[in-house]
């Protein structure tokens, strides 16, 4: 993942959110289905470590993602949905 750009990574992450978004789904219904559960892990990995990465290179998708202790690094632009953080 480190070294996709910025807009891969954003696809990347929404593309895992909806895949979570239905695993979670068919958990609700099926919690002791071990391969969906495998499923879902593996992808929340990928999924962190996309979002990680995005975040380290890119800066923060949400004002709890600052680590600056100095600055509030939120306000910086451009913002994620403006597409320019390439």
């Amino acid at each position: 993942m480190a070294d996709m750009n910025g807009t891969s990574l954003l696809r990347a992450i929404q593309m895992y959110d909806f895949y979570l978004t239905e695993l979670n789904l068919y958990l609700d219904t099926h919690p002791k289905c071990t391969a969906a559960l495998k499923k879902f892990n593996e992808i929340n990995s990928k999924r962190k470590e996309a979002y990680e990465t995005y975040v380290k290179k890119y800066g923060p998708l949400k004002a709890a993602d600052n680590v600056n202790e100095v600055y509030f690094t939120w306000v910086n632009d451009p913002w994620p949905w403006e597409g320019e953080m390439n």
